[in-house]
């Protein structure tokens, strides 16, 4: 689980992982135990200026685990699923 955020931050491909908030950060924070508190993860996505890049590239990477664009994978499944009924009725 953290090996995809260090690789994912790692990655020269995604220029907006430059300018995340999260980028040498603990990235256990991001990646809690079960039960654990999402608040401090949450609140430094809050102020990140490439928030709905991290959303985006976790809902589109189908990102499973932690927190991305201040969003726990259950968060992210319902943006999930409200983007593929958008791109349904856009293409009805």
């Amino acid at each position: 689980m953290l090996s995809k955020l260090v690789e994912a931050l790692a990655t020269d491909e995604l220029a907006w992982q430059d300018y995340a908030n999260c980028r040498g950060a603990d990235a256990d924070l991001f990646f809690p135990e079960r039960g654990a508190s999402t608040r401090r993860a949450k609140a430094i996505c809050g102020e990140c200026a490439v928030k709905m890049e991290c959303l985006d590239f976790a809902v589109e990477t189908g990102e499973k685990f932690g927190i991305w664009g201040g969003m726990s994978e259950r968060e992210r499944r319902k943006v999930r699923r409200q983007r593929q009924t958008a791109a349904r009725r856009r293409t009805g």
